[in-house]
């Protein structure tokens, strides 16, 4: 069995995890933890509040009580919020409270974008203009080409978690641009499980999500490869060869 414990801020679209532990048909687990948030709503001084290391700390030791293996913040906005070199630095202080490897939703998309081959991405966001922008600021630092970063006006959590797929696909529509290789959709509070495959056929190309991608960023640092199609390109790619050596993120035991 392989374990992923998963912080996660709040409560708004959390049920997307036992879906995607159904789709994943194996002993891989994904137990989720809740941090607290003061206000429901997506500015960067919040997000940044809701990413704050104590918060943050507070969830750990009972991840680690559960067998976790590998440790993911949940949360896209918590973490780009903070800048490149902040969620970086985010990540690590996780790693070194829980003693696991550690990584949050922002980082696995730009880990994701490269196990696709990917270089081109469209930022398809539920978020104000100015948090998407943000967002697409990280993806630039970390050596990503960003064609389009649309946001959708969306500030409040509940209100991301109540998008039902015609909604979603309207976002993921307006946000593309054709010289995208890849569309990215960076918000944990949207669910969005069990729609990736109807979504990558809407467009004709790899979509990312951030409730996806942090579950394969988790398994990604747990050495856990598994092919699961239900979920996408990025759980459809080809295993590496054996014997390959990949880079695992942060990691930091004591």
């Amino acid at each position: 069995m392989t374990t992923v414990g998963l912080l996660y801020p709040g409560h708004a679209a959390e049920d997307d995890f036992p879906r995607i532990e159904v789709m994943l048909d194996s002993d891989i687990r994904v137990p989720l933890f809740h941090t607290d948030i003061d206000e429901d709503v997506r500015r960067a001084d919040h997000l940044r509040e809701a990413g704050a290391a104590e918060r943050l700390g507070a969830g750990v030791e009972e991840l680690r009580m559960a067998g976790a293996e590998s440790l993911v913040w949940a949360c896209s906005g918590g973490s780009f919020a903070y800048g490149w070199a902040g969620a970086h630095e985010q990540a690590a202080d996780l790693a070194r409270a829980a003693g696991l490897p550690a990584s949050s939703t922002s980082i696995a998309f730009v880990q994701a974008i490269r196990e696709l081959g990917a270089t081109r991405v469209a930022v398809a966001a539920t978020y104000s203009e100015d948090v998407a922008a943000l967002f697409g600021g990280f993806l630039g630092s970390g050596g990503v080409e960003v064609t389009s970063v649309r946001g959708g006006g969306i500030v409040m959590a509940s209100a991301a978690a109540e998008a039902d797929v015609e909604l979603v696909k309207e976002l993921a529509v307006a946000g593309d641009h054709p010289d995208a290789e890849v569309v990215l959709l960076p918000d944990n509070a949207l669910h969005t499980a069990a729609y990736v495959p109807e979504l990558e056929e809407l467009l004709g190309k790899p979509v990312l999500t951030a409730n996806q991608v942090a579950v394969w960023e988790g398994l990604r640092l747990a050495e856990r490869h598994i092919w699961a199609p239900a979920l996408g390109t990025l759980f459809a790619t080809r295993e590496p060869p054996p014997g390959a050596s990949e880079p695992r993120g942060i990691e930091v035991r004591e």
